[in-house]
């Protein structure tokens, strides 16, 4: 048992309650790579987990905003500072003095931070340093994949708290694992290991920790080398197509890859193969 006389908390891992520092650094960080075709945004409170205050959501969403009309950048990697946390969620010790009004506000703002990253046209993907609980797996989940270090871990605790997730996963969670399996982790409030989430398909690679951006920087330079027309043209027919009869998936892929046929990218990607080189491929223009 803990001090407080329970060990319902246990099994979450959450560290100790964060120091009283004053924060000198921005909530979320944003560096570009790769000659600025790469970006990537760290969530930056690694002393309390990155857990997400109202303003670090806030200077999330505009980060994104920021991101998605340059048409230089072809690729986001989404990660968390230090070596714990990707990020435990929301702010629980901010909301203890919130007001019913002021929780509401913040949800508003929250919706429109994960709105923001799952509307990116851009390819975004997390890179999950460590725990992702609540808010913090919902924002993974957000993007268009997940990688993680051997030490990560995926939890949604809400029910534990008395509420009921809202950002995402029950609608999320049952695409990325079986269903009985999302309704189990949404359920219990139990979380799961990176290495059964891997095998269950929640995440596509998992590297040692110290490797794990490494290997995030290599995929992203071989997105960021492919047509950013056409890799944002799949991404919209899967996002599009989802869920519809199989027809209409495949009429909105069509539209897609008509479109692609006609695009100088595809002039320029054959062209190189044909000529035994790397391909040039400007920046998308739609």
């Amino acid at each position: 048992m803990s001090s407080s006389g329970t060990d319902r908390w246990a099994a979450l891992d959450f560290g100790p309650p964060p120091l009283d520092v004053v924060e000198t650094e921005p909530p979320v960080l944003l560096e570009y790579v790769a000659d600025g075709q790469v970006a990537v945004v760290t969530l930056n409170r690694p002393h309390a987990d990155n857990a997400i205050t109202t303003e670090m959501g806030a200077l999330l969403t505009e980060t994104v905003e920021t991101i998605a009309v340059q048409t230089a950048v072809r690729v986001v990697i989404l990660t968390g500072a230090g070596e714990r946390a990707f990020s435990v969620g929301s702010d629980l010790r901010q909301r203890k003095s919130m007001t019913k009004e002021d929780w509401l506000r913040q949800r508003q703002a929250f919706d429109r931070t994960l709105y923001t990253v799952r509307q990116l046209r851009k390819p975004i993907f997390a890179a999950v340093n460590g725990i992702a609980y609540g808010g913090g797996c919902e924002l993974a989940q957000s993007t268009d994949f997940i990688i993680a270090s051997d030490t990560a871990t995926f939890g949604q605790p809400e029910a534990m708290l008395g509420l009921a997730a809202g950002g995402g996963s029950p609608a999320l969670l049952p695409r990325l694992l079986p269903r009985g399996k999302a309704l189990q982790m949404l359920m219990t409030g139990d979380p799961m290991p990176v290495q059964e989430a891997y095998r269950l398909g929640m995440v596509n690679e998992i590297h040692p920790a110290g490797e794990l951006m490494s290997a995030a920087r290599r995929i992203a330079d071989k997105i960021a080398s492919n047509s950013p027309t056409a890799v944002q043209s799949v991404k919209r027919a899967i996002h599009l197509g989802e869920g519809q009869p199989i027809e209409e998936a495949i009429a909105i892929m069509m539209d897609a890859h008509w479109r692609s046929a006609v695009h100088p990218d595809r002039v320029e990607g054959i062209g190189a193969f044909n000529e035994g080189r790397e391909p040039h491929f400007d920046d998308s223009d739609f």
